[in-house]
């Protein structure tokens, strides 16, 4: 555990195998193709199917998600103050030729809109509001990405700027390739990547066919001032 949290704070991710047991990951699956689709916050296309608020949509999903492996993992690298503040199911089919180009996470999910001096741009999508926090915020997140397949340079696996985290908001048209490196984050099915919001990253289209079935979820240890509260803020029990 002191290895990945080390390699977390140095380079802006890492990651962890054998979170979850084929049962585990079966029973996850089972829920989510249960679950209702009808809803704003669910995205049904050729190219992707995502569920926004993940874990409030399917909340019988957490116990499922947060074993065992996963808590010690959040316990021992993250910090066991943190909790929820999003999470997201993407899954890329295999005929999905989905590209997403060089970039950090920049925004957070927020209950309402408030005039906050060093918040903004806001936005709104379906009675949703995401805003741009102050760098303090960004830096103290941490995202956690399960992965439920296998995933490689061949399906989507992202690929990221080792410690580009560090250099506060790095705009993807200014990356100085003699400099930088491109490391590409595998992950097998059952893993975790652990990463920094700051830190640089892109997904490639698929090339094997296989698809790509991700739970992304975000954790702070931070409150939001003037009355901004996350949307999906939820305790882990511990």
């Amino acid at each position: 555990m002191t290895e990945y949290k080390e390699t977390l704070t140095q380079k802006g991710f890492t990651i962890v195998e054998n979170i979850y047991t084929i049962d585990e990951l079966n029973a996850i699956e089972k829920l989510i193709n249960a679950a209702d689709t009808s809803k704003d916050t669910f995205r049904k296309s050729e190219n992707l199917f995502a569920i926004r608020q993940f874990l409030k949509e399917v909340p019988e999903i957490s116990n499922v998600v947060f074993n065992g492996n996963l808590k010690k993992l959040i316990r021992e690298v993250v910090g066991e103050n943190y909790f929820v503040v999003k999470s997201i199911y993407f899954d890329k089919p295999q005929s999905s030729n989905w590209y997403v180009s060089y970039h950090q996470d920049l925004t957070i999910s927020v209950d309402k809109k408030i005039p906050i001096d060093g918040y903004g741009p806001w936005t709104v999508k379906k009675n949703q509001f995401a805003v741009q926090p102050t760098i303090e915020i960004l830096e103290n997140i941490t995202t956690i990405r399960i992965h439920i397949d296998d995933t490689n340079e061949n399906n989507g696996a992202l690929r990221v700027v080792p410690k580009s985290h560090t250099k506060s908001i790095y705009r993807p048209e200014t990356i100085n390739w003699e400099k930088e490196t491109e490391a590409i984050c595998s992950v097998p099915k059952g893993g975790a990547m652990l990463m920094k919001p700051l830190l640089l990253h892109s997904s490639s289209r698929t090339t094997n066919n296989k698809a790509r079935r991700v739970i992304h979820i975000e954790l702070s240890d931070k409150e939001l001032p003037d009355g901004l509260k996350w949307s999906e803020r939820m305790s882990i029990n511990w």
